[in-house]
C-alpha cells in the first residue's frame, strides 16, 4: 500500500520560551565563567518538536568536549560562586541490557531536569548490540542516532539548528522515516530502532521509507530483535505505542512489516492452535475496537481503562488458548505475552484476562439487558444459581455479580464484547455498510451503558454488605466460618442487588424467613 508523504509545516528557526532561553543563558554563563571552548547543543526529540511547532520540556544536551557528570560540576561550582543554591546531581550509569549505552547526569534547573551527555560514537562488534562508546564528533553523533528526523541538534553556543546529516529537516518537512545510515546497518547495530521508527512513523503519521521498511521485514533483523533486545525494551516501546495517539497504525506496522511474532512471541504448544493470519484478526480487533471508542463517549474511559481495552481487542484471539508450564499446569496464552513476551505489569495479564472473561459473560446478558421481555436463563450461564426473585431483579444480580468481578473495567469489557457480537444483530436491516455496522455497535454500546446506568450498578463493586459475616455466624449460631457462611454472604450480596433500597433489618428478616423454609424442607 502505497501513501503519499503528508506536508509538514516546519518552522525556520526554533522559538525559545522564556524558561528555556533562562536556562540556556544561565548555561552560557557557566561557560564564560570558566572560559570554556565546550559547545552545548540541544539533541534529538525537543529539537524536532520544537520545529514542528510543538513544546516539549525533554531536553537532552549533548556535550562535545566532556562528560555530563563533570559539566554538571561546573554548574554547581558557578552557582556556588555567586551565592545560589546548587543542585544534586543524579548519574545514570550506563546499562547496555536497557539500551541505555552512555552514562548520564541529570540536574534540575530553574524547576527543569535536564539531561547531559556527551557527543559519542558507537562501534558495535558481530553478536552485541552493545557498542563500544567513544567520543564523537557532531557528525559521527548525528549519524548514530535511530532516525534523521531525531538527528537534529540546537546548538545554545551559536542560537542555530544543525543538520549534519544534511537531511533531517527535508525529511521532517516531507514527512519520512529516514535512517541517518543504511537502514539493515542501523536495525542490526541496535533493532530496537526498528520499533522506534515504527512508533514515530505512527504518531507523526510519516511514511516509513521503503528501503526501511525492507531492512525492517529482513529475516536477520528479525533475529535481532529477538535475541539481542531485552524484552523491556520491546514492552515499552509497545506500551508507548498502544498509549500513544494512533496506536493501531503503529501495530499495523509491525503486522505488514511481518514483525509480529517477533515482538508479541508465543509459546510453542499452544491449545487451541492459533489461527492462520492471526496477526491480521488481531490487528483487525484492535482497529474496530478503536474505531468504536472514538464513536462513543470515551471520555468516561480513563487513558489506563482505554490502554487495556485496545490491548485486550488485539490479543482477543487469544481468550481461549492456554499453554502447560514446565510443571504441567495450563496457563493463559495472554498472561505469557504481558509476562514473558512484553514483560508488563502482571496486573495488566491479570486486567486483559478479566475483560476477556467479561466480555464472554455480556454476550448472554446484553440481549436481557435491552429488552424488556420475559427472562430466560441462557444455557451454560455461569450464573444459573440465583436467589428466587423477580425476573427483573435477577438481571439486576446477574449484571450487578459480574460488574463487582471486573470493577472499573465493565466499559472495556463491554466494548471488547461487542467485537463478539454478531454482526446481522447490529447492522440495521437491509443495509451491510461498515459504517451501519459501527454505527449499530455504538448505539448497542450506549444503551447498554446507558441500562447498567439507570440500574444504579456503577460503582457497584463498592456496595458494602448490610449483613457482615460476624452476624451471619451469630444467627447461625456458628462458632466459626467457613462454607456456610460463604453461601450466605453470596445470598445476601444478591439480596441487595435485588433489593438496592433495602435495609439491614430487611435483608436479616428474608434470611430468617429463607433459612425457616429451609429447615421445613430439610
Amino acid at each position: 500500500m502505497h501513501t503519499s508523504p503528508p506536508s509538514i509545516q516546519v518552522k525556520d528557526r526554533i522559538d525559545l520560551t522564556e524558561k528555556e532561553t533562562e536556562i540556556f543563558d544561565r548555561l552560557l554563563q557557566v561557560l564564560r565563567h570558566f572560559t570554556l571552548q565546550t559547545q552545548l547543543r540541544v539533541a534529538g526529540g525537543w529539537v524536532r518538536d520544537k520545529l514542528l511547532g510543538k513544546e516539549c520540556c525533554d531536553i537532552d544536551i549533548a556535550l562535545d568536549d566532556m562528560l555530563g557528570r563533570e559539566f554538571c560540576e561546573k554548574v554547581n561550582e558557578y552557582l556556588s560562586s555567586t551565592g545560589e543554591e546548587t543542585h544534586g546531581i543524579g548519574v545514570i550509569q550506563c546499562n547496555p541490557d536497557q539500551s541505555k549505552h552512555l552514562e548520564t547526569a541529570r540536574m534540575r534547573l530553574l524547576d527543569v531536569w535536564i539531561d547531559f551527555v556527551n557527543l559519542r560514537a558507537e562501534d558495535y562488534s558481530e553478536n552485541s548490540r552493545i557498542p563500544t562508546m567513544r567520543f564523537g564528533t557532531p557528525e559521527e553523533d548525528a549519524f548514530r542516532r535511530d532516525l534523521t528526523i531525531n538527528s537534529l541538534f540546537y546548538n545554545i553556543n551559536t542560537s542555530s539548528v544543525e543538520d549534519f546529516t544534511e537531511r533531517g529537516i527535508a525529511d521532517l518537512k516531507s514527512g519520512k522515516i529516514v535512517t541517518p545510515l543504511p537502514p539493515k546497518q542501523t536495525f542490526l547495530d541496535d533493532p530496537l530502532r526498528v520499533l522506534r521508527a515504527i512508533r514515530f512513523g505512527a504518531r507523526f503519521g510519516f511514511v516509513l521509507d521503503e528501503e526501511l521498511k525492507i531492512a525492517a521485514a529482513d529475516n536477520d533483523v528479525k533475529a535481532a530483535i529477538a535475541d539481542k533486545i531485552s524484552r523491556e525494551r520491546i514492552g515499552h516501546e509497545i506500551d508507548l505505542m498502544v498509549s500513544g495517539n494512533e496506536p493501531v497504525k503503529a501495530i499495523t506496522y509491525i503486522s505488514e512489516l511481518q514483525l509480529f511474532w517477533a515482538v508479541f512471541s508465543v509459546p510453542s504448544d499452544i491449545e487451541p492452535s492459533t489461527p492462520e493470519e492471526c496477526d491480521r484478526l488481531c490487528v483487525a480487533y484492535m482497529d474496530s475496537a478503536s474505531r468504536l471508542l472514538q464513536l462513543v463517549e470515551s471520555s468516561s474511559f480513563t487513558d489506563d481503562q482505554k490502554r487495556l481495552c485496545l490491548y485486550a481487542a488485539l490479543l482477543l484471539p487469544f481468550r481461549n488458548a492456554v499453554y502447560k508450564d514446565k510443571k504441567g499446569k495450563k496457563i493463559p496464552v495472554v498472561s505469557y505475552i504481558f509476562r514473558t513476551s512484553l514483560k508488563l505489569k502482571a496486573s495488566d495479564a491479570d486486567n486483559v484476562i478479566s475483560i476477556h472473561l467479561a466480555a464472554e459473560k455480556l454476550l448472554s446478558l446484553i440481549p436481557l439487558i435491552i429488552k424488556d421481555e420475559t427472562f430466560e436463563i441462557i444455557e451454560g450461564d455461569k450464573h444459573k444459581e440465583t436467589i428466587d426473585v423477580p425476573a427483573a431483579s435477577k438481571l439486576r444480580i446477574l449484571t450487578g455479580l459480574l460488574l463487582r468481578e471486573i470493577k472499573e473495567f465493565w466499559r472495556a469489557a463491554l466494548m471488547v464484547s461487542l467485537q463478539l457480537y454478531p454482526k446481522d444483530i447490529v447492522s440495521i436491516k437491509n443495509s451491510s455498510s461498515e459504517e451501519t455496522e459501527f454505527n449499530g455497535r455504538k448505539e448497542l454500546f450506549n444503551r447498554v451503558e446507558n441500562a447498567i446506568l439507570e440500574m444504579g450498578l456503577d460503582k457497584v463493586w463498592d456496595l458494602k454488605p448490610l449483613v457482615n459475616g460476624r452476624e451471619i455466624m451469630s444467627m447461625l449460631h456458628l462458632k466459626s466460618g467457613g462454607p456456610i457462611v460463604k453461601e450466605w454472604q453470596q445470598k445476601l450480596l444478591e439480596w441487595q442487588l435485588a433489593n438496592p433500597s433495602g435495609s439491614a433489618e430487611e435483608c436479616i428478616d428474608w434470611m430468617n424467613q429463607t433459612q425457616s423454609k429451609r429447615a421445613r424442607t430439610e
